[in-house]
């Protein structure tokens, strides 16, 4: 970069971007704001990596671009109440923020919105694989491996219907099998797969990493690059004249600051209160666990009629799925687990013979809190009563796949002043309306 850039220019003032959130989102948005030549301090409430980016599935893929707000996901949230054993599980709560976000949440399931909602996203994911190689270019270890993702179904009505969804979205943006494979075909996309798979379909090129490393990697490379971060460390307000934010306030003392991010998870609505901003999010609870199979995949393997997942992580599986809908908490509830193992049985062979086998079978049993706005995306935004407040969140489950395209677009953003236009459909307007 030019030093006589207005960037640099900027980027001479002593006081640093401040990023309230230590998970994927920020420190990748901690990374391109370091590159602009801009001070950058992190502030995380317990360790970085803590939450929602460490134990889940690493899936870095263009092809799994939709929100999750869908035609027909209401439906199928209403047969799950009352069966925490379900692939979804919802339970209704006496709370008019929760129901208010349901009620948005169902006016975002029409076909139109949901595929409004999945081109912006895949525009959004476009540039993806590209970023991650430059990361991986400048020192950070991504531990990202590209074997592609093999989607298995029972039936092949099921796989045809996915199919063709994806296929549509895809146009222009990454490349789809025209046809699934049946039969015998099918299994032998993967070895892992088990006779009960009737259709499939291998999309090349897509990829899975080891969260957790690529997490700690970003975080020594931010540390040997000047960033100051700072764990174990509560928000707890800001100060600042109107429409500006000056310090931000923690637990142990004062930051001064000449932005702000937050990009906190499902915390950001709190901090955001502060401000006087209000983002409902719910935490889409997902689980996760890690084991030795007989036969472990090659490839990242999607599981669709349950919406379950298994990724080959650090030579072993790590099977994951499940959105349960049941508070802003992170209190594991073995059945899920063992919701999660049933449903992985059907695709997987039964690798286990009854649920009480599951404590000495598998390793790392996790629950993470998934931001969830009431649409499904990301709001990644300057906040309309704060010249230099701005917020990356409510990424679902797509936080690793979207952080360095997040991380890039938010820090131009900052540096600049000027939205790029990828970021239109994640602003704070679509939230009044």
């Amino acid at each position: 970069m030019n030093n006589s850039s207005p960037r640099v220019q900027r980027a001479n003032r002593d006081r640093p971007v401040v990023i309230v959130g230590g998970g994927v989102i920020g420190l990748c948005t901690a990374y391109y704001l370091a590159a602009e030549n801009l001070a950058v301090e992190v502030v995380e409430r317990q360790t970085i990596g803590s939450g929602a980016s460490w134990g889940n599935a690493g899936w870095v893929c263009a092809s799994h671009s939709a929100p999750v707000p869908s035609p027909g996901f209401i439906g199928y949230a209403a047969r799950s109440l009352g069966r925490p054993e379900s692939p979804l599980y919802l339970r209704p709560r006496p709370d008019p923020g929760f129901l208010a976000w349901m009620w948005r949440f169902w006016r975002s399931s029409t076909p139109s919105r949901f595929e409004n909602g999945y081109r912006a996203v895949a525009e959004l994911n476009r540039p993806t694989f590209g970023l991650f190689e430059e990361l991986a270019a400048s020192g950070v270890d991504t531990t990202l491996q590209r074997p592609g993702l093999v989607h298995a179904f029972l039936t092949g009505e099921h796989a045809r219907h996915y199919l063709e969804v994806q296929r549509q979205m895809a146009v222009g943006r990454y490349a789809m099998p025209t046809e699934p494979a049946t039969g015998p075909a099918a299994q032998a996309l993967d070895p892992a797969l088990s006779g009960r798979v009737q259709a499939g379909y291998l999309v090349n090129g897509e990829g899975v990493l080891d969260p957790g490393a690529f997490v700690k990697a970003l975080r020594e490379h931010l540390a040997s690059s000047g960033v100051k971060i700072h764990e174990n460390t509560e928000v707890t307000g800001f100060a600042g004249p109107p429409g500006r934010t000056e310090a931000v306030m923690t637990s142990q003392g004062e930051i001064s600051c000449r932005d702000v991010v937050i990009a906190s998870g499902v915390r950001s609505t709190g901090l955001l209160g502060h401000l006087g901003l209000q983002v409902r999010m719910q935490a889409g609870k997902g689980y996760s666990f890690a084991v030795d199979l007989p036969a472990p995949p090659r490839h990242a393997l999607y599981f669709g009629e349950r919406r379950v997942v298994a990724s080959p992580i650090a030579e072993t599986t790590r099977i994951a799925g499940t959105m349960e809908l049941s508070g802003n908490n992170n209190r594991l509830d073995w059945r899920r687990i063992v919701a999660v193992a049933r449903a992985s049985r059907h695709y997987l062979g039964d690798w286990f013979e009854d649920p009480d086998d599951l404590m000495a079978r598998i390793r790392d049993p996790w629950v993470g809190g998934r931001p969830l706005t009431a649409d499904g995306l990301p709001v990644i935004d300057r906040s309309p009563l704060h010249r230099n407040v701005y917020v990356a969140t409510g990424h679902g489950m797509l936080g690793i796949a979207l952080g360095p395209a997040t991380g890039r677009s938010l820090a131009d953003f900052v540096a600049t002043g000027r939205r790029p236009d990828v970021l239109a459909p994640f602003g704070f307007q679509r939230l009044s309306r």
